[in-house]
């Protein structure tokens, strides 16, 4: 039987456009389920797919801060974060999780005004 040998995974090899960069950005955003980190990490493979030195050149972070915030093993400041998504070339944008009711409006009770 024939030896297999593999080799670990490395998402930023297939992050070649602007376009798969967001999409898969999109993608782990939709995934975390609140985990800061989860999207620290992913921003992290974008910006080894871009260059990290580069990024960080244009985030106005050191090499070495950037790899530590976006490494995966914590939560960088919102501020980071917007550097970062600045520097890729990427936004966030919102969008409703689910459909809310509008507030029923309150309307004044009529009452009748008394003869003078």
């Amino acid at each position: 039987m024939k030896k297999v040998t593999t080799t670990k995974y490395n998402v930023a090899e297939h992050l070649r456009t602007p376009e798969e960069m967001a999409a898969y950005l999109e993608a782990c955003l939709e995934e975390a389920d609140g985990d800061a980190a989860f999207i620290a990490k992913a921003l992290g493979d974008i910006a080894r797919a871009k260059g990290m030195a580069q990024v960080a050149q244009d985030a106005g972070l050191s090499r070495e801060s950037l790899y530590k915030a976006l490494s995966g093993e914590r939560s960088p400041g919102f501020d980071t974060i917007l550097k970062v998504l600045r520097a890729l070339g990427l936004k966030l944008h919102a969008e409703p999780t689910r459909r809310i009711a509008a507030p029923k409006s309150k309307r004044p009770r009529s009452f009748k005004r008394s003869a003078a």
